[in-house]
């Protein structure tokens, strides 16, 4: 019985222990999990530490970065605004499809391709504006696209349409056009902010494009004969649009329209009629707006001229 009770007593001594034995145990065992799971994440950070390493070997693009200024602090500002720069895409892209479409014989569909482009050059720019989502990098891919829209895009598709048949002469001249149109965007670029808003110093990029592109557009239509005296006609009106884009006439920019704030009710019924119109008529409004829009620049310079002589 004695041995019995010194054995029971022995075990019950035994298990008195077991509480600090047990707890340290546990302790060794979280610790020991811990280092575990330090080392699986640390793993994970160095697979993934390699997984981006080897993607921008395959694809070594930065992330775009631009200093702006925001609450009177200098900044960087990481990524690009996406809705503006989408609409500037597109319109590059329809500038694109209306090279394809001028080269393959399509002036219909190019015509409408520099259409679409034309309205989505006008809706990212004041997109971007009323959203509050200007940038450089937005302003330069802007002005890319439409060199390639309204400046590579008519002078192409002028030239398949009318300039094949009188060689050096037609290629001349719709490299003249391009030129002009490269040239009237970078002035636009420097001088930006520093112009009168209320005005365009030279004839738009996208309303040239439209008088060049719809040309082609409308004779298409109703399948003009291409002569000889016609394109060289041509070339010369095409040189003079070009020539339109980089001057010193001043044509009204429609800058100052509040598109948030509110219009007569008149206003909205001619938008209405002039919708209807463009409807019937399509390609014969729209060339006919293009070139009443593109002589308001020099009869507004000889109305000035007239005006200051007659002061004297």
């Amino acid at each position: 019985m004695s041995e019995e009770k010194q054995a029971s007593s022995g075990d019950a001594a035994v298990q008195g222990g077991d509480p600090d034995r047990g707890s340290a145990d546990r302790e060794d065992n979280a610790l020991a999990n811990l280092g575990e799971g330090a080392v699986q994440e640390s793993t994970g950070d160095a697979s993934a530490a390699m997984k981006e390493d080897s993607l921008e070997t395959l694809l070594p693009i930065d992330e775009h970065e631009e200093i702006v200024s925001e609450g009177g602090k200098t900044i960087i500002r990481r990524g690009i605004f996406l809705l503006p720069n989408l609409l500037t895409l597109g319109a590059m892209f329809s500038g694109f499809y209306a090279i394809i479409a001028g080269m393959a014989g399509d002036f219909n569909e190019a015509g409408w391709a520099i259409f679409i482009a034309g309205v989505l050059d006008g809706l990212d720019g004041r997109i971007a504006r009323l959203t509050n989502t200007q940038s450089a990098f937005g302003a330069q891919f802007d002005s890319l696209s439409d060199l390639v829209s309204f400046g590579v895009a008519p002078s192409l598709i002028m030239f398949s349409w009318a300039f094949e048949d009188i060689g050096r002469f037609g290629w001349a001249a719709s490299f003249i056009y391009m030129s002009c149109a490269a040239l009237r965007l970078a002035r636009f670029n420097v001088q930006l902010g520093t112009t009168d808003k209320r005005f365009f110093v030279g004839l738009q990029s996208p309303l040239a494009a439209a008088v060049i592109t719809f040309i082609p557009w409308v004779g298409h239509k109703y399948e003009v004969a291409m002569t000889q005296p016609l394109a060289i006609g041509l070339a010369i009106a095409t040189v003079f649009i070009g020539m339109l884009m980089i001057s010193n006439y001043r044509y009204i920019s429609f800058k100052e329209i509040d598109f948030k704030g509110t219009v007569p009710y008149l206003f909205f019924v001619a938008a209405v009629v002039l919708l209807v119109v463009i409807a019937q008529n399509p390609h014969e409004t729209l060339l006919l707006m293009s070139l009443a829009y593109a002589t308001t620049g020099p009869l507004m310079w000889l109305y000035r001229k007239q005006q200051s002589l007659r002061n004297k």
